[in-house]
């Protein structure tokens, strides 16, 4: 499993550093895939070895400027990867701190994915300017990394169904299907994000003033996470 990781840790390295899209397109796919992969293969062997794989929770401390849409990229990527997410929040607008709720492997794993896109999305934050000059550039990379955020997590949550769909076609693992393990994880994954915050409220959709969220979720097609469309809206 460490050399899996290690693995998508190499691939993920070179998408950052490649010198056109099209290559870095080609490095953050395979990371996806083999990501998700990883992920149904580590569930289905920790079903095998109850308490191998426990849940627990990681904290992740946010820096400005975008802490708000930094916060909602990595929330989004841990939901895509079956994990749960709460944001600690700093006061008008701002984030502190996202804290993932989830089993090792996932959280491993949504570490991972964060780390490089959330280098992806500063690189091209520093190239965005609106079209219109009149238009606050705040305003318009907030709403720009929010749209990056959108189109990665139904990228990502492709790439996930995918593995779960390859999974279940192949055989029982210890007489239980690979779709009733995942279900059991999940479960087992509510549970412990209920006692670990059981006074949550609902969270408010994040705002948009700025006119950048289309071109965010342009970019986000571009880093290419997984493969296949999803019209549905993360939550």
């Amino acid at each position: 499993m460490a050399d899996t990781l290690d693995r998508i840790r190499k691939l993920l390295a070179k998408a950052e550093r490649a010198g056109t899209e099209a290559e870095a397109r080609v490095y953050t796919a395979k990371a996806a895939e083999l990501s998700a992969r990883h992920g149904v293969d580590a569930a289905l062997l920790a079903a095998a070895r109850p308490g191998a794989d426990p849940v627990g929770c990681t904290r992740v401390e946010l820096c400005e400027p975008y802490s708000g849409g930094k916060a909602r990229l990595l929330g989004w990527t841990a939901s895509a990867l079956r994990c749960r997410w709460v944001l600690h929040p700093a006061g008008r607008g701002r984030v502190r701190a996202v804290t993932v709720v989830g089993h090792a492997v996932d959280r491993d794993r949504v570490g991972l994915l964060y780390e490089s896109l959330v280098v992806q999305a500063t690189r091209e934050l520093a190239r965005c300017r609106p079209p219109d000059p009149g238009e606050s550039v705040a305003a318009y990379r907030r709403s720009w990394l929010l749209g990056f955020a959108a189109r990665v997590h139904e990228r990502l949550l492709a790439a996930e169904r995918s593995a779960a769909a390859r999974a279940a076609a192949g055989p029982a693992s210890g007489g239980r299907t690979a779709a009733l393990v995942l279900a059991d994880r999940g479960a087992a994954v509510d549970r412990a994000f209920a006692a670990a915050f059981p006074d949550l409220g609902t969270a408010r959709r994040p705002r948009r003033s700025g006119s950048g969220f289309g071109a965010g979720v342009l970019a986000g097609s571009r880093a290419d996470l997984g493969r296949g469309r999803l019209a549905a809206e993360p939550r």
